[in-house]
């Protein structure tokens, strides 16, 4: 649970900070990061080294294994914990708040950012730690085709990845399409604006064709911008009085994709369904199919 990393996190001190980094620096090279190596990265003595390993691995933060020599590795919260470390040191989060959103492939927590040049009221953003790998490296790299030319990268090579993955189309889109503004990187974790309203599978909307018509635009302007979001659904968009915000990029494609009809297709039939599902409300596919794609013919 994020909770107990932020408790956890609290308690860390530099040298602790020093052996995760050192490890995480290791996992590049090694699947098991050998004892030595760590020596040599923190310039800690074996006895003051072995001691804080066992007292972060009683955290689960770090596991251990003998076979075929002492190595080690980091668990996620002790990634949460590096990139929280950075984010705080930045000054890009002030305080830490509770678990909001819980997926697959991401965690989700409020947080608090300070004025900038301490000059009106902290502001409320969002950290989402991303979780890809965590199960299987090699399940995600079957359905993230931004890994496939990559063989032998840890859960961290495929965690950092996605969010920088993220990172960059957010930046790319903003603000001529309607994602949050993203505000820092770091790792796995991006720290970004709250996005308005509520997620649309939550809102009864008052009227709801306009909703759908001001999505269907959103996904226009996107392909305007050569890109196609690929898991568009009713969980991933945010609504509000007068718009709406789409959330989690890391598995867009662009629209010179091999499979990019398909893709935008089925992000068009995705909101269609959820409308007439829950609406009673049709638009014919192929129109908006065509409506999205004038964009780059015109």
């Amino acid at each position: 649970m994020i909770d107990d990393v932020i408790k956890q996190f609290k308690e860390l001190d530099n040298k602790d900070l020093r052996i995760l980094q050192g490890i995480e620096m290791g996992m590049k090279h090694y699947e098991w990061v050998p004892v030595e190596e760590l020596m040599k990265f923190t310039r800690l003595p074996f006895a003051a080294l072995e001691h804080k390993l066992r007292q972060l691995m009683r955290k689960k933060m770090v596991v251990a294994t003998n076979t075929p020599y002492e190595g080690y590795q980091i668990y996620f919260d002790a990634y949460d914990a590096l990139a929280l470390n950075t984010f705080v040191k930045r000054g890009t989060v002030s305080a830490i708040g509770d678990e909001i959103g819980v997926g697959k492939e991401s965690v989700v927590i409020e947080a608090v950012r300070e004025a900038e040049l301490g000059i009106g009221e902290p502001q409320g953003v969002i950290i989402k730690f991303h979780r890809e790998g965590r199960t299987s490296f090699k399940s995600v790299k079957r359905v993230r085709s931004h890994l496939d030319d990559k063989e032998h990268f840890s859960w961290i090579y495929a965690a950092r990845l996605a969010a920088k993955r993220e990172a960059d189309i957010m930046k790319q889109l903003y603000p001529d399409v309607a994602v949050p503004k993203l505000i820092d990187n770091n790792r796995h974790a991006l720290v970004m604006e709250v996005a308005p309203g509520s997620l649309l599978y939550r809102t009864k909307l008052e009227d709801p064709e306009w909703f759908m018509n001001t999505i269907i635009d959103q996904l226009k302007a996107t392909y305007g911008k050569g890109i196609i979001h690929s898991d568009i659904s009713e969980y991933n968009i945010f609504v509000y009085d007068g718009g709406v915000q789409i959330i989690d990029w890391p598995q867009y494609v662009d629209t010179g994709h091999p499979q990019a009809d398909e893709l935008l297709a089925r992000d068009v039939l995705n909101v269609l369904k959820y409308f007439k599902r829950k609406y009673n409300i049709s638009r014919d596919q192929d129109e908006v199919m065509a409506y999205i794609k004038q964009v780059q013919e015109s």
